[in-house]
């Protein structure tokens, strides 16, 4: 006979996600929709951390409320736990310390990886929400510095539209034209830096366009989902089946 425990209401969610407060459309690819996903996971809105604080600000009074929802997500039964925006690396340390399951808070922690996977003449491609407020507490919260690894950054803050949607939070989107608008930025930094060898989407908003852009640059496109994926698969290793 097999023994299962219990103990929570509901099972099954492996993955939960500490989300922003926002109401921006959400359309597949994006961690606010489930049908991103081809596992369940469990969605979190973290009440107060609006863009403007987590991005712009920085704002430190958001760790509690971060820490007390990881927590919330142990109790549930969560496996691992990560958040919808990248920005939330300078909170990794003490998210990771505040629970017994593991915490992947950005896609920028994949950067030291992806550095040594290219040339050493060769640089990772950072894009994100706002170049201007991006800095080494957010890089050194994901574990690694801009004085060890080569990075080229560019931002999606001139762009009017992403700037709507995702920085003020307006419920109408053109997803045709913010294709085109990640497309044509992602274009301009590798034209400008022909010795990038990978793209990294720091913003998980950008997810849903990686495919588009990849087809432009020809570049490896690495973003939360990719990393949200290694990590399921980590937690649930299946057996191999074949023959010899």
């Amino acid at each position: 006979m097999k023994e299962v425990r219990g103990g929570y209401n509901t099972y099954g969610f492996s993955i939960g996600i500490l989300m922003l407060e926002s109401s921006f459309p959400r359309i597949p690819g994006d961690l606010g929709n489930a049908t991103t996903f081809r596992y369940p996971v469990r969605l979190k809105v973290v009440k107060g951390a609006v863009h403007r604080r987590v991005v712009l600000e920085g704002d430190p009074k958001l760790l509690e409320p971060f820490i007390a929802a990881a927590k919330e997500f142990e109790t549930e039964g969560v496996k691992a736990i990560t958040t919808n925006c990248g920005f939330l690396a300078m909170f990794q340390k003490e998210l990771a310390a505040a629970v017994n399951v593991p915490v992947f808070t950005s896609s920028l922690m994949l950067v030291p990886m992806i550095h040594h996977m290219i040339r050493p003449d060769q640089k990772v491609g950072i894009l994100t929400v706002d170049a201007g407020s991006l800095n080494e507490r957010h890089l050194n919260g994901a574990g690694w510095s801009s004085q060890e690894i080569p990075i080229v950054i560019a931002g999606m803050e001139n762009e009017p539209l992403f700037t709507k949607v995702f920085r003020e939070d307006r419920q109408v989107m053109d997803v045709d034209q913010m294709e085109a608008d990640i497309v044509r930025v992602a274009k301009r930094m590798v034209t400008e830096h022909p010795d990038i060898g990978a793209i990294v989407f720091e913003c998980t908003n950008m997810a849903p366009y990686a495919h588009a852009v990849q087809e432009a640059i020809g570049l490896p496109i690495f973003d939360i989902q990719t990393l949200i994926d290694m990590v399921y698969a980590a937690l649930h290793r299946q057996p191999y089946v074949g023959h010899m």
